[in-house]
């Protein structure tokens, strides 16, 4: 019997998250002792419907800037986080957004400490950000940075600076910043875990296969049969939740890799990245 207390604030989060029922929301978190994630695997196993977001839908205000730079091999996300939605939409702290993007695209750092040692306008950026928290009377601050190289790399911003997307596709062909823009889009609505199956970690495979075959034995399937099932909703897995297997929401009758073939053979995504705020 589970010692952690569970409140109704902890229900309701979890059925935000995943769309089950408050009561399975409660057993779920009560038999995994407040676990988040192994309570959303708990109502999977059980068969109850978790929707494809596991994104706590709380978040803080700030913006997502994507940038590329001139010659299209670089890009970069920044997120800069403040306290209101008023801030947020105000077009000097935007500016200020997009200066420091500017000069991460310049410096390429690999981490937020990086990004606050590089400069702009002869300050440093984490010198600038505490005088701009100053100035606006809100904490402010970099909570997130991504940096992507490659052929042609496309930036995409959805959502009035809520969510950024790089894509870098492996040639700088006709028709590569529309394409990098279609997958761009893709990749926002669709928000896939790695380019292909290749890309997928050895633990989340093996997290699926152990969720569908609880599913297959509740079913009462024989157990002869349970691993061959598996793989084929492994399979399933696999085509929603990997770029270039999905279906192609613009066209629905190709997967991702057959629209980038059909812009120019063998053309594919060598990296994307996906930043929202708040998540």
């Amino acid at each position: 019997m589970s010692t952690v207390q569970i409140s109704a604030a902890d229900v309701n989060k979890l059925r935000q998250q995943t769309g089950a029922g408050m009561m399975d929301c409660k057993k779920a978190l009560t038999e995994t002792n407040g676990d988040f994630e192994a309570a959303i695997d708990f109502l999977r196993k059980k068969g109850a419907k978790v929707a494809a977001s596991r994104q706590d839908r709380e978040s803080n205000e700030g913006v997502v800037i994507a940038r590329a730079s001139a010659d299209g091999k670089t890009g970069v996300i920044i997120e800069l986080n403040c306290e209101t939605d008023f801030v947020a939409k105000n077009a000097d702290f935007v500016a200020f957004a997009n200066a420091i993007a500017d000069a991460a695209i310049a410096g390429a750092p690999a981490s937020v400490e990086e990004l606050y040692a590089l400069e702009i306008g002869g300050q440093k950026i984490g010198e600038a950000v505490i005088e701009k928290t100053g100035t606006i009377g809100e904490k402010i601050g970099v909570s997130k940075i991504e940096v992507i190289t490659g052929a042609k790399v496309v930036p995409y911003i959805h959502g009035n600076y809520r969510l950024g997307v790089l894509v870098a596709l492996s040639a700088d062909v006709e028709g590569a910043d529309e394409a990098g823009k279609d997958v761009s889009m893709q990749i926002a609505a669709m928000n896939p875990i790695a380019i292909d199956k290749d890309g997928v970690d050895a633990t989340t495979v093996q997290r699926e296969m152990d969720i569908a075959s609880e599913q297959i034995r509740a079913e009462g399937k024989p157990e002869a049969m349970i691993e061959k099932i598996a793989a084929g909703k492994l399979n399933k897995f696999y085509k929603d939740s990997t770029l270039l297997n999905q279906e192609f929401v613009k066209d629905s009758s190709k997967s991702v890799a057959q629209f980038l073939n059909g812009v120019a053979k063998d053309l594919t995504v060598t990296a994307f990245k996906r930043v929202a705020l708040g998540a």
